[in-house]
């Protein structure tokens, strides 16, 4: 039965946090514009309203949440996103899986931010909150879904399925409710998917706060001071966004198969770059603060951040780059919204600016080369450079779409290869900005002349050169670019290791954000280099064969053919492939798909034979995300299992194919990185014809190339799943089948009633054989098998040697708990000037 209460209560949330937003900006401007005497009514009236809204938009949340979790399939976002399938936790990856559910988690996260602000900022809370409840009037109105004539005011997440689609069922029967939807795409089905999002959706919510201040600030006539209340907000917006950011490249490396963590898609570039200017933001603010220098390069790199993360949204979400990614969302009619929010808000920042630039302080003071003004202004400019160089073949598409809208053509295209362009700039920018950050670093600490610079860098130099020839020479580093990375990468930790180590000495733990966060980024750039320019695929197709002649020469060689239970050589490993596995609710290991027969419910079989002590034969047993099937590769040293994995592949239609994720052996040097690139369809065999063979019991033949052994039969006095009756005779043959070092029972059964026979072949589909005992010569002491063959099981395999990519790892965790250090200490300072009354 359809219900329409939660949809439609949904909707009305959805109207009231929008006209509340709308209250909430006007409110806050009569409480910007009031006397004294007013000013505490419309504060008091201002709250209430945006209490209001946080409630509204926070239960919108809870009614999408309550339809996916609900299974309320008669709603078209729980339909097309989610399934009854999906464990609780993918669930919340459903959420926010469809472009309506992204703007939710968006506009909750700007509501927790508000609410702090509101409760912290008591100087800025006017200025600061009209701009936030702008931005969520502008978000909730991406998910009103009102149509008025032919305008169409955003796409609402609870529209029935009816109301969505012109399925002819609906014609017959309105009320019809499919049983299930079509669920959650495979590749989301991972746990990073369930974090990622909130993470890069709480950066992008958080570059809001730098800009409503320096708003602020503008309108308010503070036109340096709010630096200071936004200062904390910009680095912790720059480390959640980053945080973000290598949560997605991580789900990549662990979902994805393409070998790597960050591919140049357009998607991931339109995150990528306002980072890099928010980061450079954070740098001229903390100048700025220290000098009195680079407010309004402080100024134009803060509005950026915000406007480039509004145009990474329409980028992404209005359709233009849906032929240049493969993550981008389709157009749902909300291009020209987006537009408009993009571009409001950017005359927004104009205007003020504009108005404001020649009451602007500035500096007199010409920064001299050997002052820490001058090294931020380089490092902020090379961030700029890295992000323009990044972000203009990035919006080739939107720049073809502009000139078509127009009538015109424009033959523009990106980049062929994505990796190479991309990559050979950033890397030389990465370079440089890790010298920049191992040199900065003594000027932002002491004065410093030729002489003091010189004398400062000699033994960190010294042991760079030394560290670095070491490294060169130990891991055969012979590319000269790659040694200069090492060289950049090693002076880069060592220099802001000297730097730590004085602080730590001095006990200021607390001013040694900027250092840690230099060290991570010199072992990210060393990771990078090593796990991308040194990994090495040691699956190499000896065989000569061609696996799919839809792959071009080199994925051919660069996979490995595994039938089950044949040892295959691969460089230094003998690599077993030992069938597929399934998980299980409750168990912690895989188990063997062979012995689990689906019931016909959702994730649910029954067990054909017992697995240890987890569960007996004859058990209904709950699976986890039953399409998914784990295959199990051993690997071998000198003849001893060292370790196994279990790489994900399902064939999933609706994408087109095969869907794999890789699994990785992890070690502290390396990573052997493993996924399947094909595999074997059983799931409807199309069998050879009948082969016969006549056995003699204790008679050892050959079943295809199996030796098989045939040890005798049986009279039974009851056969599984069949009811004997008083008269028959069920007879059952005992075949020992040896496949390499495996050896496997198949027992086919006879049965005699009333002169007619009936045959319960067995079929094995690891070895692709069905056997039937097909008849019994008691004459000649004999037994008739009918043999039919299929394909043995098998994989098609890739395995890639990523050395020293927990380096990489490593270095974004330090660089993160560098951030959190800084935010730590910007937030204390912030907090001591406050409780002094000098917001």
């Amino acid at each position: 039965m359809i219900n329409t209460f939660i949809g439609n209560f949904g909707h009305l949330m959805t109207i009231v946090a929008f006209v509340s937003a709308l209250v909430t900006a006007f409110a806050y401007y009569q409480y910007f514009k009031a006397n004294e005497l007013e000013k505490k009514s419309w504060q008091r009236f201002s709250r209430i309203s945006f209490y209001i809204h946080a409630l509204s938009s926070t239960l919108i949340a809870f009614s999408l949440f309550e339809i996916i979790y609900n299974h309320r399939f008669e709603y078209f976002y729980a339909y097309s996103h989610s399934s009854q399938a999906l464990p609780v936790h993918y669930m919340i990856s459903s959420f926010w899986e469809g472009q309506e559910g992204a703007f939710i988690l968006w506009i909750f996260w700007n509501v927790v931010l508000g609410l702090i602000l509101i409760h912290t900022n008591k100087l800025w809370e006017a200025p600061v909150m009209i701009v936030f409840a702008l931005v969520q009037a502008f978000l909730v109105s991406m998910i009103l879904g009102v149509v008025v004539g032919d305008l169409k005011i955003g796409s609402s997440p609870f529209i029935l399925l009816r109301d969505a689609t012109q399925a002819p069922v609906f014609q017959i029967n309105p009320d019809f409710v499919p049983e299930d939807g079509t669920g959650l795409n495979p590749l989301l089905q991972n746990i990073w998917m369930v974090i990622h999002p909130p993470t890069l959706f709480l950066g992008y919510a958080s570059t809001l706060v730098p800009f409503a201040f320096l708003i602020g600030g503008l309108a308010m006539k503070r036109y340096s001071e709010w630096i200071r209340p936004s200062l904390p907000w910009a680095i912790f917006s720059a480390m959640v966004l980053g945080m973000g950011i290598l949560m997605g490249a991580y789900w990549a490396y662990v979902t994805l198969n393409f070998g790597g963590y960050w591919n140049w898609d357009p998607v991931e570039n339109a995150v990528y770059v306002p980072w890099l200017i928010l980061v450079a933001a954070v740098h001229t603010m903390i100048t700025f603060k220290k000098s009195s220098t680079a407010l309004k390069t402080s100024m134009v790199l803060v509005i950026l951040s915000f406007i480039l993360v509004l145009y990474a949204t329409f980028l992404v979400r209005s359709g233009v780059l849906g032929d240049a990614s493969v993550h981008s969302f389709t157009d749902l009619g909300l291009s020209g919204q987006l537009l408009i929010y993009m571009l409001f808000f950017m005359a927004v920042a104009l205007f003020f600016t504009i108005r404001s630039w020649k009451h602007i302080p500035t500096s007199e003071r010409e920064a001299s080369v050997y002052s820490r003004e001058f090294w931020i202004f380089i490092g902020a400019t090379t961030l700029g450079l890295m992000g323009f160089q990044v972000i203009l073949p990035t919006s080739i598409p939107a720049w073809n779409s502009l000139v078509e809208s127009f009538g015109g053509i424009s033959n523009l295209a990106p980049p062929a290869d994505q990796m190479e362009f991309y990559t050979k700039f950033q890397l030389w920018f990465g370079i440089a900005l890790a010298l920049l950050t191992a040199v900065g670093q003594f000027f932002w600490w002491q004065k410093m002349d030729k002489k003091a610079l010189k004398d400062a860098l000699l033994t960190p130099y010294i042991i760079s050169v030394v560290i670095a020839a070491l490294i060169i020479v130990m891991a055969k580093v012979y590319d000269w670019r790659y040694m200069i990375i090492v060289i950049a990468g090693t002076f880069t930790i060592v220099a802001n290791s000297v730097i730590l180590s004085r602080l730590l000495k001095r006990s200021t733990f607390k001013l040694a954000g900027g250092s840690l966060a230099h060290i991570g980024l010199g072992m990210i750039l060393i990771g990078i280099m090593f796990s991308s320019g040194y990994s090495e695929t040691i699956s190499i197709n000896m065989s000569g064969l061609t696996y799919s002649n839809s792959w071009e020469d080199e994925l051919n060689k660069e996979h490995v053919l595994l039938w089950i239970n044949k040892p295959t050589q691969m460089k230094d490993y003998t690599v077993i492939y030992r069938g597929r596995q399934k998980k299980v609710v409750g168990v912690p290991e895989y188990v063997p798909a062979k012995i689990l027969e689906s019931t016909g419910n959702v994730n649910e079989a029954i067990a054909l034979e017992g697995f240890k002590d987890y569960f007996k034969k004859g058990e209904v047993v709950e699976l986890v995300l039953e399409e998914n099937d784990y295959f199990k590769i051993d690997y071998f040293q000198n003849e001893t299992l060292k370790f196994s994995l279990a790489p994900m592949s399902q064939f999933n239609e609706g994408m087109g194919g095969l869907i794999s994720s890789p699994d990785s052996k992890i070690y502290l040097d390396k990573d052997l990185y493993t996924y399947v690139a094909a595999m074997n369809d059983y799931s409807d065999p199309e069998w050879k014809e009948d082969e016969f063979y006549e056995v003699t019991p204790g008679e050892q033949f050959h079943i295809a190339d199996f030796v098989t052994y045939f040890d005798g039969a049986e009279v039974l006095n009851q056969v599984e799943d069949y009811v004997l009756q008083e008269g028959d005779v069920a007879v059952r043959a005992n075949l020992r089948i040896l496949d390499y070092d495996v050896e496997k029972t198949l027992q086919p059964t006879f049965i005699i009633r009333n002169n007619q026979v009936g045959k319960i072949p067995v079929v094995d589909n690891e070895l692709g054989i069905r056997v039937t005992l097909d008849n019994i010569l008691p004459e000649q002491n004999k037994f008739v098998f009918k043999v039919n063959r299929y394909q043995k099981d098998y994989v098609v395999m890739k395995a890639i040697v990523k050395p020293y990519i927990n380096v990489l790892w490593l270095g974004s965790i330090i660089t993160l708990i560098g951030f959190t250090v800084a935010i730590y200490r910007r937030f204390d300072e912030f907090k001591k000037m406050r409780d002094k009354g000098m917001e």
